[in-house]
């Protein structure tokens, strides 16, 4: 789940962990551009994105710092990989996230509607539950510690 500010609100939606850029401490999401998280994360760039694994029965909550890029090396080569796959239709469609179906005539789908989203880890707040008690620590730029589940 990504977790942004919307207005004076939070909104909170399910996306998909394409990538991962350990040295650079960094997540990376795919999306359509004209997604209104787009809008949200370039006026108020701080976020969550909370994971769950019910394999370990672990919580992982991590704050991040988002940001989007639409063109560059970095994009078209993502790009390439996606475009022939089923997935490709869900930056092709015509109309953005959200829009109204009776809306206006769609405009022609496009690639440039195309993104990635580069979530910066700053915060990680990871929760183990488990039936001889629960542990939980958070890990940040300087330094980690245990915390009360």
């Amino acid at each position: 789940m990504l977790a942004t500010v919307d207005g004076d609100a939070a909104d909170a939606r399910a996306v998909v962990l394409r990538d991962v850029e350990v040295a650079r401490k960094q997540l990376l999401i795919y999306t359509d551009t004209r997604a209104p998280k787009v809008a949200q994360l370039m006026s108020h760039p701080i976020g969550t994105l909370l994971m769950w694994s019910a394999a370990l029965s672990w919580q992982l909550r991590c704050r991040v710092r988002l940001s989007i890029e639409d063109s560059g090396l970095a994009v078209a080569s993502r790009w390439a990989k996606v475009q022939h796959s089923r997935s490709a239709a869900d930056y092709l469609a015509p109309l953005a996230p959200g829009a109204t179906l009776y809306a206006a005539a769609p405009t022609a789908a496009r690639r440039e509607n195309f993104g990635v989203i580069s979530a910066e880890v700053i915060q990680l707040d990871w929760l183990e539950l488990h039936r001889q008690g629960h542990r939980r620590a958070v890990f940040e730029p300087l330094g980690s510690r245990w915390v009360q589940p």
